[in-house]
């Protein structure tokens, strides 16, 4: 915890939450409108009213999976620059400025320029790397260890990011997918949302984040031992280990929810009935309800952890996880039941998909929070946006796994990577209900709580 958290709460938690919030909310929309608009773009015929570059969906899956694997493989650079030289404030507002400059030259490349596209999606690579792994670091500085709304506040942080990710393709997608905009104005839009998260954080963190993230981690570790650099302790060699172990397990559960920006986002385009009356809804548009979901469920289970973690009953942050990758699997159940009407009947209801995403957003609520959270209890202070960095490296092997999975489903079928998933994410978690007590006891109490 920083030595200078502000006074004064909101709603029981520091004000600076609600900052991060809203610098994660905006950076959050921008990635997520661009996110809805890549894959479209890439298949989009380059002679259709609003041309695209005409891929195949192979192809523009195996660029998804490279670009979104790459986003969460460099936090790990990032997170590490932050810890020893930048520090995470001046690391998030560069990453920033970066990611603006990669939606904006996303928009120049429209139409035709794929040099350039490449370009865009490259600074968005990089800007990444500095912004993801230390916002959520600075989230964890705002309590003291064992504070017992730590896993509550990630979960209100995590909605931040949901509720970005709900509207960016409401709007990036009304706009990219519309011929008389086209796509260009929805990158253009990811990247004004860019901005306005830069500029939150530039005005308002002196006075609600006080030294929050202003000195690197490992400064801060050298001055509280006095000044004298002491190797790891067998303790945090074994917190350490946690998250290592636990990398393994939740790769699965990313693989199998990534599908959602590439495989069900194609399936919702060519696959689904997406009619009301005589209106169809936007492919795009189902990329909001997962985000939907996250922002009305997020406060159950904030509720939830904080009330059991008041009464000693928190569960374990892996028994959380088992519970993740169950809720998850059966989400693909029911994708497997829209592959069936769909063989059936030529397309599927819309209501598989929004089920699916329903499942797949409790998975989430029970793993995605819960490990930001977990990784700043277990990692120690001067490698704490390292760690952070390692545990998104999680993101970057799914989501590579994901876009190969995706783009099986050409010579697979449907039915088959959904139902395979399935059985996947079941397995996974009987597997680490196994080894989850001593998973817990190589924690030495980092989880215990107090109110």
């Amino acid at each position: 915890m920083s030595s200078n958290v502000p006074a004064g709460t909101l709603l029981g938690h520091p004000k600076g939450l609600f900052l991060l919030f809203a610098t994660e909310m905006w950076e959050r929309f921008s990635y997520y409108g661009m996110r809805a608009l890549l894959v479209l773009t890439l298949v989009a015929s380059t002679t259709a009213a609003n041309p695209g570059f005409g891929w195949t969906n192979a192809d523009a899956l195996s660029l998804y999976g490279t670009f979104t694997g790459l986003c969460y493989l460099t936090p790990l650079f990032g997170g590490w620059i932050a810890d020893n030289f930048l520090g995470q404030r001046k690391s998030i507002i560069l990453g920033g400025l970066i990611m603006a400059a990669g939606q904006f030259t996303l928009s120049a490349a429209i139409p035709g320029n794929t040099t350039l596209f490449y370009v865009g999606l490259g600074l968005l690579i990089v800007g990444n790397g500095f912004f993801k792994p230390n916002i959520s670091t600075m989230v964890g500085d705002l309590y003291a260890p064992g504070d017992a709304r730590r896993d509550a506040a990630f979960t209100i942080f995590y909605m931040g990011i949901n509720v970005g990710a709900f509207m960016a393709p409401l709007i990036c997608s009304t706009l990219g997918e519309s011929a008389e905009w086209g796509w260009k104005y929805g990158y253009m839009s990811a990247g004004i949302g860019m901005l306005v998260s830069v500029v939150t954080q530039l005005l308002l963190a002196p006075r609600l984040l006080g030294d929050v993230g202003t000195e690197p981690g490992a400064k801060r570790a050298l001055q509280a031992s006095g000044g004298k650099k002491e190797p790891l302790t067998q303790i945090e060699w074994d917190r350490m280990r946690v998250v290592f172990v636990l990398f393994v397990f939740i790769v699965i559960f990313w693989t199998a929810f990534e599908q959602a920006g590439g495989l069900l986002n194609i399936y919702a385009s060519e696959k689904t009935n997406r009619f009301i009356g005589a209106f169809e809804v936007p492919a795009g548009w189902f990329q909001s309800v997962n985000a939907f979901f996250i922002v009305l469920l997020g406060p159950v289970f904030a509720m939830l952890w904080s009330r059991l973690g008041r009464a000693g009953k928190n569960p374990s942050t892996p028994t959380k996880m088992i519970l993740g990758l169950v809720f998850t699997a059966l989400g693909f159940l029911f994708m497997v039941g829209a592959s069936m009407e769909q063989s059936g009947s030529g397309k599927a209801g819309m209501h598989w998909l929004v089920l699916a995403y329903l499942l797949h957003t409790m998975g989430e609520l029970c793993i995605s929070p819960v490990g930001l959270s977990m990784v700043t209890k277990l990692a120690p202070l001067r490698l704490a946006s390292l760690m952070m960095g390692v545990w998104f490296l999680i993101n970057a092997v799914a989501n590579k796994l994901a876009g190969v999975v995706g783009a099986y489903a050409e010579q697979a079928g449907e039915l088959t990577i959904f139902g395979g998933l399935t059985v996947f994410l079941l397995a996974f978690g009987l597997g680490l209900w196994a080894i989850s007590g001593k998973l817990v006891t190589w924690t030495h109490g980092a989880e215990d709580t107090k109110a």
